[in-house]
């Protein structure tokens, strides 16, 4: 029997409706107690709900009165998971002219089934704050650049470059030295995404309805690619660039052909010329993407930084890939269309001077706040990863010591835990050791989708390998949301572990339970993705856009029913995902 995990969100008796909808790609695993603290902080409320409040008041959608002053509404955790505030999220669709709640549900939930209806509330109708709504659209659909993005990026960036010598600090400085940063820029950084991640909706509901409108509903997704300066798919053009490096050379090759586990290692240790070439190469790369990585939120989790064979290994998969399969080839041809058809539909609406203005102001608007978003998420990613290399750094030295079990234990404990363990850290490696275990335990469990209200006890929730399913035959397909327009072919390769992608082969269709930027390499060398959850506005969409690979997110148990080795068609248009034939 599992009991309740460490830390846990009382539920707001209004806003009560929540959902692992974009927070489970973000947060696959269970929240740590360290994250939590981001989550509602000491005394309630942390920076990431500060940031959410921020965002929201900025945007027009709520007033400070509308929310407790010491408890975290937007985001909580319950049995050991992240979840979002649905009921929050939505009367952003309900207040903003020309928008209903529908339109949120549709950008988060796709087709996931069980969502319950949103029924208004007394003080819900604020029509003061529709007003302020339309002024912040207005900008949106106006402004050429978001400025605080950018600066941000420069100011993170310096940091990077001026990182300190952590293994000089003592303990207590270094935890000084994270909380301090983390204070200073967390809140805000967080707040400057929910900013523009919210507002990225506006530009696609328009291009949508006016799409809709004049009966080609299939160009929406085409005319969101190939939209360049997309933070989150440069490292997949970056190692695509080293793919070939390594392609190139006999040498590298060999070394490659030896498996990624200790390859950095042995690249290290080779004295040949291409191996140097490759590491000077290398060295850039981690330098400017080292903060990426599974669950790259979670500061407990590693980076390709810390654990340069994770970037190795997807590098290895676009190795074998033909130069024709190149994604700077994909997005110059996902751009060259995008420009051809929004000028096409364009056309068709020449007529109509004030929705013809509208469309083409989206068609920018989308070029600015698609990459906005995933540049503000990289901005996070940043200082996280600062926080982190410190945060190691002090774990070494407790597991040289015997205090922690493992390098990353200090993100077991919570912010008062670790002040206690500073001035005393006698008695707390077994506690940590089995909280280690439990977190293992909570992992182990099926967590769901939406709650409303506080949920069940943690002893309901079911083992993820008790939950049944049935496969999938020859014939027959799942339906998932259309992500990255295409139809493309290939043998199915269930993929659990971004970890291990040794069974992904060019020309395979990666089928993923989720894709967070330690998966989205992997799109490169693949005819096709398709992915467990997500949304509209999901990572994997997103950077399937870019890189020009047919997408179909939100495919419920598709790692489950779909059989590893068949031969499936991947539907990027209408979200179809079908078995061809089964593996022999």
């Amino acid at each position: 029997m599992t009991k309740p995990w460490i830390v846990s969100t009382t539920p707001h008796e209004k806003f009560n409706f929540y959902t692992r909808a974009n927070i489970g790609e973000v947060f696959p695993d269970p929240v740590s107690p360290l994250s939590f603290e981001w989550f509602e902080g000491p005394d309630g409320i942390g920076g990431s709900e500060i940031g959410f409040r921020e965002a929201y008041y900025r945007i027009g959608v709520m007033t400070p009165d509308e929310l407790p002053p010491d408890r975290a509404v937007f985001l909580g955790v319950t049995n050991g998971y992240g979840y979002l505030n649905a009921s929050a999220l939505r009367l952003l669709g309900h207040r903003a002219p020309g928008m209903t709640y529908k339109d949120i549900d549709d950008s988060f939930f796709g087709d996931a089934p069980g969502v319950p209806e949103f029924v208004a509330g007394p003080g819900d109708d604020r029509p003061e704050l529709t007003e302020k709504i339309a002024e912040t659209f207005g900008w949106v659909l106006t402004t050429n650049e978001i400025p605080n993005a950018l600066a941000d990026e420069k100011m993170l960036n310096q940091m990077r470059a001026d990182r300190p010598d952590f293994s000089a600090m003592s303990d207590r400085e270094i935890y000084d030295w994270v909380w301090e940063n983390f204070e200073a820029h967390f809140a805000r950084l967080f707040e400057e995404h929910i900013f523009v991640s919210f507002l990225a909706t506006l530009p696609i509901g328009i291009i949508t309805a006016v799409c809709t409108a004049v009966g080609k509903p299939e160009a929406t997704l085409r005319l969101l690619a190939g939209l360049g300066d997309v933070e989150s798919a440069a490292p997949s053009m970056a190692m695509w660039d080293l793919g070939r490096i390594v392609a190139g050379s006999e040498h590298l090759n060999g070394l490659f052909d030896e498996g990624s586990t200790g390859l950095a290692d042995k690249l290290a240790a080779s004295d040949h010329a291409d191996a140097a070439a490759f590491n000077e190469a290398f060295a850039t790369f981690t330098y400017k993407y080292g903060a990426r990585g599974p669950n790259e939120w979670e500061v407990r989790s590693p980076t390709w930084e810390t654990d340069p064979d994770l970037a190795l290994a997807a590098i290895d998969r676009m190795r074998l890939s033909p130069a024709e399969s190149a994604p700077q080839l994909r997005n110059a041809e996902r751009a060259a269309e995008r420009e051809q058809l929004g000028a096409e539909i364009g056309a068709m609406i020449e007529g109509d001077p004030e929705t013809h203005g509208q469309f083409m102001a989206a068609l920018h608007s989308a070029t600015v706040f698609m990459p906005g978003r995933e540049r503000t998420k990289t901005n996070c990613i940043k200082l996280i990863q600062e926080v982190r290399m410190a945060l190691r750094e002090w774990g070494r030295r407790c597991v040289a010591a015997g205090t922690f079990p493992v390098v990353n234990s200090y993100g077991l404990m919570t912010r008062a835990e670790t002040e206690s363990f500073l001035e005393d850290p006698s008695g707390w490696h077994d506690t940590l050791a089995e909280r280690e275990q439990h977190m293992k335990e909570v992992a182990a469990l099926q967590e769901p989708f939406i709650l409303v209200g506080e949920g069940g006890p943690i002893t309901d929730l079911p083992r993820r390998d008790a939950v049944e399913t049935v496969d999938l035959t020859s014939g027959q397909s799942v339906q998932g949301v259309p992500g990255c327009p295409g139809i493309s072919r290939g043998i199915a390769r269930v993929v659990l572990d971004s970890f291990d992608p040794t069974a992904l082969e060019p020309g395979d269709i990666l089928v993923a339970p989720i894709t967070d930027p330690s998966w989205t390499p992997l799109f490169v060398p693949a005819a096709g993705v398709v992915v467990d959850v997500g949304a509209p506005l999901s990572h994997a969409i997103i950077v399937s856009r870019e890189l020009g690979i047919p997408c179909v997110v939100s495919a419920t148990d598709a790692t489950k029913i779909i059989p590893d080795g068949a031969l499936i068609e991947v539907n990027g248009d209408t979200g179809e995902v079908s078995v061809i034939e089964l593996p022999s």
